[in-house]
């Protein structure tokens, strides 16, 4: 749990989301969350969409990187690889 304080941004309170919190999450500038009250506590929710893409998204991460494990690319660097696929 990050200690943050509320400041103000314009006529309105606001809260700077700490960039771990951010990188854990994947929450980007610009994004759209919605805003509730629960049990007096206030939550920040993102749209399921985008939450299920992203859990998507990381067990696919997750597993390339478990697949390029003991994977040699020998002599050939990533960026031959990536010159050669664009020819």
């Amino acid at each position: 749990m990050s200690r943050i304080t509320v400041g103000t941004w314009g006529k309105s309170l606001a809260v700077r989301v700490p960039q771990e919190i951010a990188n854990a999450t994947g929450l980007v500038e610009g994004e759209q969350v919605e805003m509730e009250i629960q049990d007096g506590n206030i939550v920040l929710v993102r749209s399921e969409a985008k939450a299920e893409a992203r859990k998507r998204a990381m067990a696919a991460a997750e597993r390339i990187l478990e697949l390029r494990k003991g994977v040699k690319l020998g002599d050939v660097s990533i960026r031959e690889l990536i010159d050669e696929g664009r020819r």
